[in-house]
């Protein structure tokens, strides 16, 4: 912790589970809704790089969702984050990601920086007293991993009750039991090839999360929540009136946005959404801002949007448009779908790609400048993450502006494509690496 640190008007709980698909973001709507039902204001935060479970506790909640990744923010940075929920609400429920202690930047990494206690999330489908021998197992192993974390509950995820349940309670000594949720229809949220589907596409019945909800001690959880010590500075830089417009693309091509970002730009420019599958003319704006998503769902309507054709001439005239992943794949010359069709895209960057049956990179990234660009100076560095089911194929003369620190970029060495002054890249950047804030300054 920093020297400067001070008690957080925020306490919080960690969900963590014991692995991927284990429940988790069911769990943490119940916990919310359970919190709400007891006259509390919770928000939700995530662990990690991920911009779809967030979606899911915004549907619920009405309130945003932040992101708390060590990596691509610094602890400092999801310190910040942290705190700033207590604008927004009185009890914070953090949703990890994998399992506890699973990657070099794992739930545990956040607990410990946010000196959070944990709830571990288990699958109790199959089992009674080894849902419980998990639970423990996993809070002895925190002496192994170097990680100053305190595991203090267990939560049963697709428990029954009666004896199913009251076999677990029994077989668990040394952790609170704070309930269950039950294996109830309305409960699991579909998914697809980059994780389970939005929060307004299938929201969770709100029926179903009551009766969750109605399987949660409360009492016990509000018992175990505690404040972290936070640094004291958790609002974001002071804005300036720069009078900057910002074009940004928002449909379900383009929907992967973190909260932190707009808020970054809301605070120093003018956020001007439209939509480019439905061919929506581009606002008056001083820059471009093309999210990832799913533009391969919509190639064909993208292949006919006449904001493409908008885009091109633009970017020939030299104004700036940065497109991260799916804004990449957009902005270059064809999409190649699933079933083998390609479709044009705007043509502003030199690459083709085409979607794959396997993630072809999925992993935090930290990339180098190597000149001047969109969202960095020559020689500095940001930090992101990438996660795509699709390959890019780049011309040969291609000018990249990145060399890769981590990560695998568009060919293993290289990240970003440059041509007049449009930047795509695979990495999605975070606010906190400073991306952002380099691309309002360079408009």
């Amino acid at each position: 912790m920093t020297t400067d640190a001070v008690p957080s008007d925020l306490p919080g709980v960690v969900l963590a589970g014991t692995a991927s698909g284990v429940g988790k973001t069911v769990a943490t709507l119940a916990v919310c809704r359970a919190l709400e039902r007891a006259g509390r204001t919770p928000v939700a935060a995530k662990a990690g790089p991920d911009f779809i479970d967030p979606s899911h506790h915004a549907a619920v909640l009405d309130r945003p969702s932040r992101t708390l990744d060590p990596w691509m923010a610094g602890e400092s940075g999801i310190r910040r984050s942290y705190a700033r929920g207590a604008d927004e609400g009185d009890v914070c429920v953090v949703e990890g990601m994998m399992g506890l202690y699973d990657g070099d930047v794992s739930t545990a990494a956040v607990a410990e920086a946010l000196d959070l206690p944990i709830v571990l999330v288990v699958d109790a489908t199959a089992g009674m007293e080894s849902v419980a021998a998990t639970a423990l197992g996993f809070q002895q192993y925190a002496e192994r991993t170097g990680y100053d974390v305190d595991v203090v509950g267990l939560l049963a995820a697709r428990a029954h009750g009666g004896r199913h349940e009251q076999g677990i309670r029994d077989a668990v000594e040394g952790l609170r039991y704070v309930g269950r949720t039950p294996p109830l229809d309305g409960l699991e949220i579909p998914d697809r090839h980059l994780g389970l589907h939005f929060g307004d596409e299938s929201p969770v019945a709100d029926d179903a999360i009551d009766g969750a909800a109605r399987q949660i001690r409360t009492g016990t959880l509000l018992d175990l929540v505690r404040r972290p010590r936070l640094d004291t500075a958790p609002s974001l830089r002071a804005a300036d009136e720069t009078g900057i417009r910002v074009a940004v693309a928002a449909d379900d091509a383009f929907r992967f946005v973190y909260p932190s970002t707009r808020d970054r730009f809301a605070a120093r420019a003018s956020i001007e959404p439209f939509s480019p599958v439905a061919g929506d003319a581009l606002p008056e704006c001083d820059a471009v801002y093309l999210p990832g998503g799913y533009p391969e769902r919509h190639a064909a309507a993208l292949a006919e949007s006449e904001t493409l054709d908008e885009i091109g001439s633009l970017a020939a005239d030299g104004l700036p448009i940065f497109g991260e992943c799916g804004g990449m794949m957009v902005l270059g010359e064809s999409l190649q779908t699933d079933d083998g069709d390609d479709h044009g895209m705007a043509g502003v960057l030199p690459v083709e790609t085409r979607m794959t049956d396997r993630p072809v990179a999925l992993d935090h990234v930290g990339v180098r400048a190597r000149e001047d660009c969109l969202v960095a100076p020559a020689g500095g560095t940001r930090r992101g993450h990438e996660f795509h089911y699709s390959s890019a194929t780049a011309a040969p003369d291609a000018q990249y502006a990145f060399e890769m620190v981590r990560g695998a970029g568009v060919d293993g060495a290289n990240d970003g494509l440059c041509e007049y002054r449009t930047l795509g890249t695979y990495a999605h950047f975070h606010v906190g690496s400073g991306a952002f804030d380099y691309l309002l300054e360079a408009v």
